[in-house]
């Protein structure tokens, strides 16, 4: 018999909203936030094949009503870790920030409830869905907006497939600022010329934490210091584990403050797709960083190859956390006596950067040095080797020979074969006769 990718997804909703090991009540039931404690590997499998992995996030069940696929979204108050030892009072969906990914088949009748637990109105907007004025999500405009305690319906026919996202259009500065997106995956509902094997989706945010504060400011609009993937900063983002030879799809939106350069270390991808779907063959494109524009998704796919490959923005400043703004540039100057006087009056207390920042992470795991309340480091996390020196929006595909086909679990670290690996070969600094440029003449003014 002949099982369609639709009837799996149905079947994967159906089943999910009747298994109680998945933490996730039923329609009716009382609406309770989903810690992220509860979002264990089950809750977070692909549905289906073919169906999306989100990173340290989950699809969310629906259930069928007269062949209608109906989802309960409810926008309340959440309690969201960036990373361990970084919490803050953000605003969400069903408990988590990004909400749930919702995941339908191209011709899918979707019909989803929307309850708002917030202290203000709000509405969701579909966007880059194809559906009637009335049910785009445009409060004033489109609908009266959902005000507090309110449940709203939108319902309509998916007419195409891509990577979508959904998000407020009610005082978007405040709502967005604070969590409220998720992504909205449609399938297409025939078979995809290029099979995947695996496929991974997230969304790209900034955020404005202040050190020792514990709710974000949606006033900011420049001076973010937490950039993520999904909600989280790097050591806390998944990995993206993947079996070596199969053919992985990335799907990426972006409703940060922010373009980002995406960029994908140890391959040349294929950009394949966006919220339009997955694009005619002769117009995918070989890169290595894709650009992913504000209020944009992209599709990026490669065939996996052996190893940890970093994936990371390329603003550099967006793979740091807890940046700082308007602090004295030190690098180069000597600051051992400032530091003898600092060290007087305020004990443990150790400046940075006149040789870099590489240093910081070291310190930090030396010597456990005390940031501010409720504020990460600005590089977090090991690697086989040491230290990463990395923060934000940087994670690893880690692809591996021999894995099960649903099997993400972190296999560790890559054992790379001795030949392949780059090797220490002296500690003297003049090593070698290397060919330099003689130094610029000092500049004279002009003529």
């Amino acid at each position: 018999m002949t099982v369609s990718r639709r009837s799996l997804l149905r079947a994967a909703g159906t089943a999910a909203l009747g298994t109680a090991a998945l933490g996730v009540a039923a329609e009716g039931a009382t609406a309770a936030a989903t810690p992220e404690t509860a979002l264990s590997p089950p809750l977070r499998r692909r549905a289906a094949a073919g169906s999306v992995r989100t990173l340290n996030g989950w699809s969310l069940p629906f259930r069928m009503d007269g062949g209608v696929k109906e989802f309960h979204l409810v926008a309340e108050e959440v309690e969201h870790e960036f990373a361990p030892g970084c919490r803050a009072k953000c605003w969400g969906y069903n408990g988590s920030t990004p909400g749930p990914t919702l995941e339908a088949v191209e011709g899918d009748r979707v019909r989803v409830l929307v309850t708002n637990r917030l202290p203000e109105p709000t509405s969701i907007h579909w966007h880059g869905v194809l559906l009637p004025s009335g049910m785009d999500g445009v409060s004033g405009l489109s609908q009266p907006a959902i005000g507090p305690g309110e449940t709203f319906a939108y319902e309509f026919t998916l007419r195409q497939h891509g990577t979508h996202m959904y998000h407020p259009h009610a005082d978007e500065m405040t709502q967005m600022a604070v969590g409220m997106m998720g992504m909205f995956i449609i399938h297409p509902a025939g078979h995809e010329h290029e099979p995947i094997d695996r496929e991974f989706a997230f969304l790209l945010h900034n955020w404005a934490l202040r050190p020792g504060t514990f709710r974000p400011d949606p006033s900011i609009m420049l001076e973010f210091d937490l950039w993520t993937f999904n909600g989280k900063v790097f050591p806390a983002i998944e990995p993206l584990v993947v079996r070596a030879g199969e053919r992985v799809r990335v799907r990426i939106g972006n409703l940060s403050m922010w373009n980002h350069p995406v960029h994908l270390h140890g391959h040349q991808f294929e950009v394949t797709g966006s919220d339009g779907g997955r694009w005619p063959k002769e117009r995918w494109r070989r890169e290595v960083t894709e650009i992913v524009g504000v209020g944009q998704t992209r599709d990026i796919e490669f065939v996996a190859a052996p190893g940890d490959w970093a994936l990371h923005c390329h603003m550099s400043h967006h793979t740091m956390n807890a940046m700082g703004h308007g602090i004295p540039n030190v690098l180069g100057a000597n600051i051992a006596a400032a530091d003898q006087d600092l060290a007087a009056l305020l004990p443990g207390m150790m400046n940075m950067g006149a040789d870099g920042m590489y240093k910081h992470e070291q310190h930090v795991e030396m010597m456990g040095l005390q940031g501010p309340a409720n504020t990460l480091p600005m590089m977090g996390g090991r690697g086989p080797y040491g230290p990463l020196g990395m923060g934000g929006m940087f994670t690893v595909v880690k692809a591996r020979a021999g894995l099960a086909a649903d099997d993400y679990r972190d296999p560790g670290w890559y054992a790379a074969p001795a030949q392949t690996m780059a090797k220490r070969v002296s500690e003297d600094p003049d090593f070698g006769t290397p060919v330099r440029r003689s130094p610029a003449s000092p500049a004279t003014g002009s003529s």
